[in-house]
């Protein structure tokens, strides 16, 4: 981008380049957002967040490119007093306008001077803007200077930023740039002075904090971790607005800058506001909310701000990175991320909002970011690209589930869902009931949380099939959730549990792959479970029994389960004892005992390991159970709301131990993760609609006909074999059905190979070949042996080279440790 610069601008070089390059390692900042925000319109591709009274990241021109660090106001009367406004000045917080984003800090100083500032975002171009209003003692404002520091992380990162100042159109600025992405900084009054520094050595702070005056006016830094400063004289104007534009080139940037300068900025705030008012939220679910509908407006937008305007439909979970202060360069992704778990539960809040269009473009954009398996990468930038690569078998279910509630809303528009659900469908058909990961991202197994998601999507797709006249897909698919149902029990309950006194039998957190099954972890004791994130020294291999979580409550949430249902009521227990905390403002849960992804023991940020703290979406979660179950859930909507922070943002984690006011922490509040976290603010608006519906609002109608009937008319008869996860025993008299990719023919015998019966296999659309093979009633042996097929003149097939044994026996194998269970 240097080509020809000295000859297209008017470069201020001032005193020559700074010193100390390339600047300290750069680290990003507080997760602790207040606001994150954005102008409604597609066309102003920025967006911005405020922490600690504060500008924070600037994302540009996609919501998962961070552009900056931050920036903040300095100020000094050269000879008393030095202020950073984060630290030296007490705010106040509030909304300019109740249906909008746009946001007004107010902070005072011990010194007599009160900064009012207001923010927003230019409507049609990517420009953040900062009007500022400086009050108070007149003899402090006459000796008052203000300076305007800002971090440039252009491009994602600290490093490999540059730096100069320029003069434009008469007006003292700042051009920043990495690669083609170029940033402009300057005021409607001009900066008087400016400087390009090196974090840590040249900065501006630096400057200031040594002898409260500004001695650097350094015209360039280049590349490093760098900070910027104009200078503001408060004596011409007590009343100014700062840009910070963004471009591809420093023309764009600039040109920006200046174009959204040149209006007023009571003008882009007014036609911000108007255009957010066309996006209200839905004030009928008020009557279900604890504080007359503030957090539920919150809530709303928040969910809209997090949606790119480039890749319409893509939600990242968080316009935050999770201990920002203690992240750097390497920390790409942050939660500024596409997680299809996240992105779900933000569409489907929508829904609950009474909208269709938003979660239809959700729905469009999964179908365009499916894989060719029809699976999705774990998580992902919003232009599709992979960023972590585990198999969550829940994130290929929730798109199903999506799909088939705008179906049967009627909001599927002209968009043909069949071909998006077959192949999500035959994806999980091939994995599942073993996930490689789930909800928590962390352990292998069969997961009560996973599977009640996966046997939704999968009557949600026979629901589908059988009115696009798919019938054979449709019943071979309900089958195959109805054995999945059926096992449920048997795979994720122990029946000797060790947590709570006199309750034996509740469901575990997740039931590990025993040997010879898929994602079977060798490293550690078959039935054990190794767990991520835990301190140095601290036990990380457990029994499965040993750890619970309540992701079980989904089996309720789905329809699966009865909320009285035993089995559900003894395990609440469990997870009361392990899991539950009671704040100051309620009760709260953590995710897993053991859990080593939070905020450590000392109050020091996650770094790797920690502690796991309280997810305030938990007590939403468990709300949704306690209204299913018939009970008041008030109590737990106020606990949630209290939650917040001053802005209204849900954070992923709290404090949940004593105050520790050195480190920021108090209990019950924000404990460092991400902040806000978009899925707390999706669960909090479905709890609004359930209390408001009288019901469930996530239950999915064909499942919960389907197991929560009083007399089922219908009961599993099968059992499923695949290459990859085979069984070793089942209940004689069922039918074992085989599975596989290609064209097989079966062999087989119960009689020891006396007899033997031949089977040709046949094809289920996207879901393989099947082959049914019946048993006797009796007990006994199956044996078989698989021939595939050849593709031509030329392949003559092959064996499977020798006998798989299934012994069947005359009822369900009594309970053994998990470990040790049969691979039924």
């Amino acid at each position: 981008m240097m080509t020809d610069r000295n000859a297209s601008y008017r470069w201020l070089d001032d005193n020559g380049p700074a010193h100390g390059a390339p600047g300290l390692e750069p680290r990003w900042t507080s997760s602790q957002k207040d606001a994150v925000s954005t102008a409604y319109a597609a066309s102003s591709r920025v967006w911005y967040t405020l922490s600690h009274g504060t500008l924070n990241e600037i994302y540009y021109p996609t919501i998962d490119r961070p552009q900056t660090r931050d920036m903040e106001l300095l100020f000094t009367d050269e000879e008393t007093f030095f202020h950073e406004e984060k630290r030296d000045l007490n705010f106040d917080f509030s909304y300019v306008d109740p249906d909008a984003p746009c946001v007004r800090v107010s902070a005072t100083s011990p010194n007599g001077y009160t900064v009012t500032k207001q923010f927003t975002a230019d409507p049609h171009h990517p420009v953040v803007l900062m009007h500022v209003t400086l009050t108070g003692d007149e003899e402090v404002l006459s000796r008052l200077k203000c300076y305007a520091l800002l971090s440039p992380h252009l491009n994602g990162g600290g490093a490999g930023n540059s730096a100069r100042s320029i003069d434009v159109a008469g007006s003292r600025a700042i051009v920043a740039w990495k690669g083609r992405t170029a940033l402009a900084f300057g005021s409607t009054c001009g900066f008087t002075r400016s400087s390009c520094g090196y974090v840590g050595f040249s900065d501006g702070y630096q400057d200031l904090s040594d002898n409260m005056r500004m001695e650097w006016q350094y015209g360039s830094a280049l590349n490093g971790n760098i900070a910027v400063m104009g200078e503001i004289s408060i004596g011409r104007s007590r009343e100014f607005t700062i840009a910070i534009a963004f471009g591809d080139g420093l023309h764009a940037a600039l040109s920006r800058m200046m174009q959204t300068l040149s209006v007023p900025f009571e003008q882009h705030q007014k036609r911000a506001i108007e255009q957010w008012r066309r996006a209200p939220a839905p004030r009928q679910l008020a009557a279900a909310s604890m504080d007359g509908g503030r957090l539920l407006g919150i809530s709303h937008r928040i969910i809209l701000t997090h949606e790119d305007k480039t890749y319409s439909g893509a939600f990242i979970a968080s316009a935050s990175i999770p201990w920002g202060a203690s992240k750097g360069d390497d920390d790409l992704g942050g939660y500024h991320l596409v997680w299809t778990r996240d992105m779900i539960q933000s569409a489907s809040a929508m829904l609950a909002c009474g909208h269709l269009e938003t979660p239809r473009r959700a729905l469009v954009y999964l179908a365009c970011t499916q894989r060719p398996d029809g699976s999705f990468a774990q998580n992902f930038w919003v232009n599709g690209e992979p960023y972590w690569s585990g198999i969550q078998l829940d994130e290929v279910a929730f798109p199903i589930i999506l799909a088939w509630r705008l179906w049967k809303q009627n909001g599927l528009g002209d968009f043909n869902i069949f071909p998006f659900v077959v192949n999500a469908a035959a994806f999980l058909i091939r994995y599942a009931p073993v996930t490689q990961q789930e909800r928590w991202e962390e352990n292998a197994g069969y997961s009560p949380s996973t599977l009640a998601t996966v046997i939704a999507g999968l009557l949600c797709a026979a629901d589908i099939m059988r009115a696009h006249q798919a019938k054979e897909m449709a019943d071979f698919m309900e089958t195959y959730a109805d054995w999945i149902e059926a096992h449920l029990d048997e795979w994720t309950t122990t029946e000797d549990g060790i947590l709570l006194e006199g309750v034996k039998r509740h469901y575990m957190r997740i039931r590990p792959p025993a040997p010879g099954e898929p994602f079977y972890n060798d490293q550690v004791a078959p039935g054990h479970i190794r767990l991520s994130n835990r301190e140095a020294g601290e036990r990380n291999e457990f029994d499965a029994r040993e750890v619970i979580d309540a992701g079980f409550l989904e089996l309720v949430r789905y329809g699966i389960r009865r909320a009285d249902d035993p089995l559900i009521v003894d395990s609440l227990k469990v997870v009361d004892s392990c899991l539950k905390y009671t704040t100051p403002y309620g009760d709260a849960w953590r995710r897993y005992n053991h859990d080593g992804y939070g905020q450590k023991k000392d109050g020091s940020n996650y770094d790797g390991s920690g502690q796991g703290r309280c997810w305030p979406l938990l007590g939403g979660e468990r709300a949704h159970y306690e209204l299913a179950a018939g009970r008041d859930v008030k109590s737990f909507i106020k606990a949630y709301e209290s939650f917040a922070s001053v802005g209204g943002m849900f954070p992923e984690q709290v404090w949940d131990h004593d105050d520790m006011p050195a480190e920021g922490l108090f209990y019950g509040k924000s404990a460092g993760s991400a902040q806000p976290l978009v899925w707390a603010h999706a669960e909090y608006l479905k709890l609004l609609r359930s209390v408001s519906d009288g019901k469930i609002f996530d239950q999915v109608s064909v499942v919960a006909e389907r197991y929560l009937a009083e007399k089922r008319t219908f009961r599993s008869r099968i059992e499923i074999f695949q290459q990859t996860r085979r069984i070793s025993a089942m209940v004689a008299g069922l039918t074992l059905r085989v599975l596989d990719p290609n064209r097989f023919r079966v062999l087989y015998t119960t009689d020891g190979w006396a007899t033997h019966s031949t089977l040709e296999s046949h094809a289920v659309g996207r879901f393989g070949f099947v082959v049914d093979i019946p048993t006797p009633s009796k007990p006994g042996m199956l044996s078989f042996t698989l021939f595939w097929m050849g593709a031509g003149p030329n392949d003559p097939g092959h064996w499977l080279g020798h006998n798989d044994d299934v012994q069947l026996m005359p009822e369900a194998a009594a309970a053994q440790p998990v470990g040790l269970k049969p691979l039924s």
